[in-house]
């Protein structure tokens, strides 16, 4: 059940785009700021992890757990974090994560221990898990349907977007300092966020809501362990060997614990996902289509991040200006994704968007020892910004195109949860294949020999971008629910 808003609007009509109030304003830019924050701190984290892995003596495999503990966690419970904030009070949800948010940022700048780090970036994408569905909703109840809505919602996505991109930039000039300040930055935004949300975000009565819509969490849970149980064997298979005992139970554990999951929603009374609307429209496409565009992307930007920094010796600041150009993109074109997908149609912009995306992995295995950034290197990241501004919004409209209203809220659960889940596995097989010969962490490495450990992970990412095309470009066997549509479905 929607909440009516508890913000006053001044409009002419029905129709017409009301002039936002004050209150409105501050409500969305405390919504914003935290999106922007779980952006921010996924890339800046990204930019610094030589730096963590020098400082603590971490390899690859151990590395890679930096960025996808928190992917995981974030991935995991996106779904059930939606409905206990519907059950609980969006209000009360979104300020506690928060400042679980807040609280595992100053625990992860300060910690030594390693495997204390890698749970500060669990507990974070846990709260990232709450507060991200949560800002969505109180957004979609506190604006009204149509011209007002769209509005927020173009600008929280670009607050998104800016966020990730900012924080190569963040990330380097932090870096430089301490890899500590990725994790500390985040902290006074957010105890301000946290006070501002308690004036400006309305008040909800949790008890006007729909309690008998239930919450999924033995779902949760098996979801969760089964997909940490996945990518720990695949990051360990090269250490442990692919058929030892250890990597063989290991895969047996977690495919019985996902099987659990599987067989958990197909009997509680609201699960978590409801397998059948993958038949429907583009559903089907459209997640696995956000796992190759996010996991080949995550995967090539913790490559790259190595390879700028291990082998060719950059500063964590040059590193981060070098990628930025895509993120540029991607934040130029954000204000205006609507009305590309409006013109050229959502599958046409997901398909060139992936191509794109290709291309450009492809062309960065021609880079060698002693690149020049102008014609070895930027190419490649224009050509990812370019197919990630127009695959990206376009992959989230076609997600819920076609999908009966009422089911609106879990096809949108379930495409951020592909992206991020699916992002972890890849980047974990990607770990797997360059983890097992060099140490670029620590040890001193030939620059030829560690760039020929890593060219592996780069062919991956290229292969898992192509494999999203084909799917992409792949006919529909079945036409989607004849209830309303959202714009986007061709």
């Amino acid at each position: 059940m929607s909440l009516p808003s508890t913000l006053t609007r001044t409009a002419s009509g029905p129709s017409a785009p009301s002039r936002w109030t004050r209150a409105q304003w501050m409500l969305l830019l405390v919504l914003c700021t935290v999106l922007a924050l779980d952006g921010l701190d996924v890339s800046m984290v990204g930019v610094a992890l030589p730096s963590i892995g020098q400082e603590l003596g971490l390899g690859t495999e151990s590395l890679q757990w930096i960025v996808s503990a928190y992917v995981l966690g974030y991935g995991s419970l996106l779904l059930l974090g939606g409905r206990l904030a519907d059950l609980l009070g969006r209000r009360r949800i979104f300020l506690i994560a928060l400042s679980v948010f807040a609280a595992a940022s100053l625990l992860g700048g300060l910690v030594d221990d390693p495997t204390l780090l890698i749970a500060t970036r669990f507990i974070k994408g846990l709260a990232a898990a709450f507060t991200a569905p949560t800002g969505f909703s109180i957004i979609t109840t506190n604006f009204a349907e149509g011209r007002e809505r769209n509005r927020a919602l173009s600008i929280f996505s670009t607050f998104g977007a800016s966020g990730f991109s900012l924080g190569l930039v963040v990330g380097g000039l932090m870096t430089s300092l301490s890899w500590r300040w990725t994790f500390l930055v985040s902290v006074p935004f957010a105890v301000a966020v946290i006070i501002l949300g308690l004036k400006y975000i309305p008040r909800d009565n949790p008890a006007d809501q729909e309690q008998e819509s239930g919450h999924d969490v033995w779902g949760a849970i098996t979801l969760a362990g089964g997909m940490l149980g996945l990518v720990y064997t695949l990051v360990s298979a090269p250490e442990h060997g692919w058929g030892s005992l250890a990597t063989i139970a290991g895969f047996a554990v977690s495919a019985a614990v996902l099987a659990a999951f599987a067989i958990i929603e197909t009997r509680v009374k609201h699960p978590l996902i409801r397998f059948s609307i993958l038949k429907e429209g583009w559903v089907a496409r459209a997640n696995l289509s956000a796992v190759g565009l996010f996991g080949s992307y995550l995967s090539f930007q913790f490559i790259v991040t190595l390879y700028l920094q291990s082998v060719l010796g950059w500063s964590p600041l040059s590193m981060a200006l070098a990628l930025l150009p895509a993120g540029l993109l991607v934040v130029a074109t954000a204000p205006f994704a609507d009305r590309f997908i409006d013109r050229f149609g959502a599958p046409r912009l997901i398909v060139a968007g992936l191509a794109s995306l290709a291309a450009g992995y492809v062309l960065f295995l021609r880079v060698g020892t002693t690149p020049d950034y102008a014609l070895d290197i930027l190419p490649s990241i224009l050509l990812l910004g370019i197919g990630f501004a127009l695959a990206f919004p376009s992959i989230n409209v076609q997600a819920t195109a076609g999908i009966r209203n009422s089911e609106q809220g879990l096809a949108a659960g379930l495409i951020q949860t592909s992206t991020q889940v699916g992002a972890a596995l890849v980047l974990a097989v990607t770990t797997a294949l360059i983890s097992g010969q060099g140490h670029p962490g620590g040890q001193q490495v030939d620059a030829a020999a560690m760039l020929a450990q890593y060219r592996p992970g780069l062919v991956l990412s290229g292969a898992v971008a192509i494999a999203a095309l084909v799917v992409a470009l792949a006919p529909s066997r079945r036409r989607a629910a004849p209830e309303p549509l959202a714009a986007g479905h061709n």
